[in-house]
């Protein structure tokens, strides 16, 4: 299979990303490396890069350079960011690290860099209408979506290390450092009229390292089982107690808070500074934390060139289809599976009354319901449960994934334990143990009446008689050995729906 390698080089690092094309516009990231390269550090004194930053740079090209080589990647995607864009100096950068690494770095334009970050939020979230902030090192960007078309957007020329270095030499304490920073930023917002105009539901998507840290911050005080930060959705409230704390802080106290690399911690209060800004400035009540970016968006550019016309329509069926073929599952067993889970749920409604959105939570358990045989088959849906709660799955909220990997996990026997209830205490509770086990049961009898990976059984039609579920089957060849492997889950469907169950 074909891999690509795909180098950021941003102000304040960078990052090596090797994707492996899987076929029909699918990949997947399947190794990574990441330096702090400081790039742009003292550059605004005079607008060159400085040779200490640029050696540190050459060295981590070259090691980019070997990895890239280790994997037999012939095609390598690299760009460069604001500081590169900036300096001066730019054009023997450029030649002296294809000299020295044989790597032909791209300058991205500010329009081209924004358009990047657009698409990797918009192919990996299913938000209808945002406002993304980033704030890399050298630059802020703000754009604006609304029904997945980009309405507007700005780079402003400072990021997180510029305005670090505005006011690190003030003699000023961190918490004034902070409050010049807001002062700088609100005046900024002023020259961007069309900020005030953006619809009142608009979610504000934070992009980059900083807030990833953020993420990770917030949730080890929370104490989450669940540790991606992808999609994360934090109340204004969380992120003022973790700002008024970390913008008091000195240096050597930042360096020690857990989920903040050391490289990164004296210009995270700088970044949240623009995010305070910007919350109270446009209203916001609720922060939405993206794990991709730029990166994902120059990955769905040169392996799903449509997007550079339309993005991804369904985001979260392309997403579970880049796992199927990534854990080798039977595609077509895949498919009848979900589609017969959806007939069954969409028959027993006036049974389980569940909402069309708890749909969205059935269909990821059905998709992934047999990835974990990938690993070991004796207990799969253990395996599979883990790889729906720690895969890359996008279009859908943290909560409802919890969800789906608890629904893999009792499909087989319902084996529902009050310890899964307290260690998601953060997303579910005990209400949603009836949608566990219902839509559990449901997926049992989906996956039974494929046992022979056949699709013999076409369709499904369930009749409620008193205190039986007659379900009867329409079919196209053999299925005694579907219908045998359904009815073992009788008894539970008994103890669930309160029905004798019956298959014709």
């Amino acid at each position: 299979m074909e891999k690509i390698g795909i180098i950021d080089l941003g102000s304040n690092s960078a990052r090596l990303v090797i994707v492996q094309v899987l076929g029909e516009g699918h990949f997947m990231v399947v190794d990574q490396l990441k330096e702090s390269v400081r790039l742009g550090k003292d550059m605004e004194r005079d607008g060159f890069l400085k040779p200490q930053r640029v050696a540190e740079t050459i060295k981590t090209l070259k090691m980019f350079r070997k990895l890239c080589d280790a994997h037999q990647i012939e095609r390598i995607v690299a760009v460069a960011t604001a500081a590169v864009r900036r300096a001066k100096n730019q054009r023997s950068f450029l030649d002296e690290v294809a000299t020295t690494c044989g790597i032909k770095l791209k300058v991205l334009s500010a329009e081209e860099e924004a358009m990047y970050v657009y698409r990797g939020i918009i192919n990996t979230m299913d938000v209808p209408k945002g406002l993304i902030l980033e704030v890399s090192g050298g630059s802020t960007k703000i754009i604006y979506y609304n029904r997945r078309n980009l309405l507007n957007f700005a780079t402003l020329p400072f990021g997180a290390i510029t305005l670090t270095e505005l006011y690190s030499n003030d003699g000023i304490s961190p918490s004034e450092q902070v409050e010049k920073i807001e002062e700088f930023f609100i005046e900024q917002l002023k020259e961007l009229p069309w900020i005030k105009e953006i619809d009142p539901e608009t979610q504000l998507i934070l992009v980059g390292g900083s807030f990833r840290s953020l993420g990770r911050i917030s949730k080890l005080l929370k104490k989450s089982p669940y540790p991606i930060v992808h999609n994360y959705v934090m109340p204004v409230g969380d992120f003022d107690v973790i700002y008024d704390k970390l913008k008091k802080m000195d240096l050597d106290k930042k360096k020690r808070i857990k989920g903040v690399s050391s490289s990164r911690a004296d210009i995270l209060p700088s970044a949240l500074a623009v995010v305070n800004t910007f919350r109270n400035y446009c209203g916001f009540n609720e922060l939405v934390i993206a794990g991709g970016g730029l990166r994902e968006g120059i990955m769905f550019n040169h392996v799903l060139p449509s997007t550079l016309e339309k993005p991804v329509s369904d985001v979260l069926t392309y997403s579970l289809k880049t796992l199927v073929k990534y854990y080798n599952c039977n595609e077509k067993h895949v498919e009848q599976v979900l589609s017969l889970s959806v007939q069954l749920f969409k028959q027993l409604r006036v049974l389980h009354k569940f909402p069309r959105q708890v749909l969205k939570v059935l269909k990821v358990a059905a998709m992934l319901h047999d990835a974990g045989a990938s690993i070991k088959y004796y207990d799969y849906q253990k395996h599979s449960s883990y790889i729906c709660l720690n895969s890359a799955l996008y279009g859908i909220s943290q909560r409802d994934i919890v969800l789906a990997a608890l629904v893999i996990s009792v499909y087989k026997n319902d084996d529902f334990s009050q310890n899964e209830l307290i260690k998601f205490k953060e997303f579910i509770s005990e209400s949603d143990v009836e949608i566990i086990r219902k839509l559990g049961i449901i997926l049992r009898i989906a996956e039974s009446l494929d046992r022979s990976m056949s699709s013999c059984v076409t369709e499904i039609s369930c009749d409620v008689l008193g205190d039986s579920v007659i379900m009867k089957t329409t079919l196209d060849g053999d299925a005694s050995l579907e219908i045998k492997e359904a009815l073992t889950a009788g008894q539970d469907f008994k103890r669930i729906f309160k029905k004798n169950l019956d298959i014709l």
